[in-house]
């Protein structure tokens, strides 16, 4: 009986023709509604399609919102990061 070493997994390398976005913002209302309002403005001007923008949409506000309401640290700030 012959055994076979398990299948080396890799994690996923960003190709040389990948984006990204990164951008700081306060933690406070208005730092998560700026952080919605960049995202998808960059998603548009990366030409994705309007369903998946909207999609992220959602996801970015609600993630940044609770990084808001629920963050242990007072005053600490919390970075969007977008990767295409």
């Amino acid at each position: 009986m012959t055994q076979t070493a398990p299948p080396q997994l890799t994690p996923p390398q960003p190709t040389a023709r990948s984006r990204t976005f990164s951008q700081l913002f306060s933690a406070t209302r208005r730092g998560a509604r700026l952080a919605r309002l960049l995202g998808v403005g960059q998603l548009c001007s990366w030409d994705v399609h309007p369903t998946l923008t909207e999609r992220a949409e959602v996801v970015i506000a609600e993630l940044a919102s609770n990084a808001v309401l629920h963050g242990h640290v007072r005053g600490r700030c919390f970075r969007l990061t977008l990767v295409l």
